[in-house]
């Protein structure tokens, strides 16, 4: 089933998100998926599940840093992973709506 993005490229339906999906969504992005990606966006998606938002830079990176340690939670290391803005980048593969404050 195709993917229906609205116009900055995030799912208009979130509930349309699977692995999948993901995998499409990185595709788009110039990304293969590996497991360092997949462990930043199951701990981007239970970040949403509980703050029903999704994080802007600061508070993504130290999400990460809380949840993986510090070596995966710095910037260097997300930008490699999630390249231009992790934050969005990150939260358009994991299914979740544009990060607020995110430009």
């Amino acid at each position: 089933m195709p993917l229906t993005l609205d116009n900055d490229g995030y799912l208009a339906n979130l509930d349309q998100w699977s692995t999948d999906a993901a995998e499409q969504l990185a595709a788009l992005e110039g990304i293969t998926l590996t497991p360092a990606h997949w462990e930043v966006i199951n701990a981007l998606r239970v970040f949403y599940q509980q703050y029903h938002l999704a994080p802007s830079q600061r508070p993504f990176v130290k999400h990460i840093a809380n949840t993986l340690g510090s070596k995966k939670g710095n910037s260097i290391y997300l930008m490699q992973l999630f390249p231009g803005s992790p934050a969005k980048v990150a939260a358009r593969i994991a299914g979740l709506p544009r990060p607020t404050n995110c430009f």
